[in-house]
């Protein structure tokens, strides 16, 4: 899935291992779990980002999927949004260990920049339920472009609760894809919502 960047993928996955865990931003007990749940299921999602496109990952954490996505996708622009130092210290550690020069770490808050930044795609995982990450993620999203959230299984239930507030935000075209079943168990969940051009 990495295909020539998969010595990149294994830097980033020793970096997960290591300095994540030590800092308290991946568990322990996810660590003999790293490529099925955090590393695959993280590029699964780079197969619905659009090339060349403009990406911000809001609450990027250790950088799932954001980090994941610049990796797979070395034609994308990624920038890596997190409100937390010791979050954003070990994101600019990776994305210069790996040498990633389609990266940026930008340390605030979505709603911080929100009327300043625009992006052709907004990913998260993991970050809030769906109603609440549409208020911090669809502002930032550019005509035409995306809200990609990384959900559970209850995904469409949770589009359907949230839905009427996502088009009150301007979204107007939804979709739940499950990916990568094939290779996952369970497939990856994604929620799209998308604006019109």
């Amino acid at each position: 899935m990495f295909g020539s960047r998969l010595d990149l993928a294994t830097t980033y996955a020793d970096l997960l291992a290591g300095e994540a865990t030590v800092r308290g931003l991946i568990g322990p007990r996810e660590v003999p779990r790293l490529w099925e749940r955090h590393l695959l299921n993280c590029a699964l999602v780079a197969d619905l980002v659009p090339e060349g496109a403009r990406v911000v990952d809001v609450g990027s954490g250790a950088g799932l999927p954001g980090l994941v996505l610049a990796l797979r996708r070395p034609d994308l622009h990624v920038t890596l949004l997190e409100p937390l130092l010791r979050r954003t210290t070990f994101l600019e550690l990776a994305a210069s260990r790996m040498e990633l020069d389609n990266v940026t770490v930008h340390r605030g808050r979505a709603e911080e920049v929100h009327g300043q930044m625009y992006f052709d795609v907004v990913t998260s995982r993991a970050v809030a339920p769906l109603d609440r990450l549409g208020r911090w993620s669809l502002p930032l999203v550019e005509r035409g472009g995306a809200m990609l959230a990384m959900k559970g299984s209850s995904a469409p239930d949770e589009l359907a609760e949230a839905e009427r507030g996502l088009r009150k935000l301007g979204a107007r075209r939804f979709a739940v894809h499950r990916l990568g079943a094939e290779l996952l168990d369970p497939p990856v969940t994604v929620v799209e919502a998308r604006l019109p051009a």
